[in-house]
């Protein structure tokens, strides 16, 4: 394995990642890194299972493998974001003495 063929691995798993990001609805809070990551693996996966299906040797452009890699990329920005994302919390209401006095005026 080269050089070049290593850096456009990454390159290619870094863009995968991107779209994935695109793919998904909503806003997904996790780092540009992980969303890299995920591209990165998820195109290794993609492209063994394009080669174990043997789809992965077409002429031109393999577009059912970058397909297969983009699927499963967005499966794993999903599962990251559901993972790292901080959950949304209800504002706990105020029991101090202020708050007391606003309802006691209220009465």
């Amino acid at each position: 394995m080269t050089v070049s063929v290593v850096v456009s691995a990454v390159v290619m798993g870094v863009v995968i990642g991107i779209m994935a990001r695109i793919v998904l609805p909503g806003k997904q809070r996790i780092p540009l890194w992980l969303t890299a990551l995920v591209g990165i693996g998820s195109a290794l996966v993609g492209t063994l299972l394009a080669s174990l299906f043997n789809l992965s040797e077409t002429p031109g452009i393999d577009w059912i493998e970058l397909l297969i890699q983009l699927g499963i990329a967005s499966v794993g920005v999903a599962i990251a974001t559901a993972v790292l994302a901080p959950a949304k919390r209800k504002r706990k209401r105020r029991t101090g003495t202020r708050a007391r006095a606003k309802v006691k005026a209220r009465d």
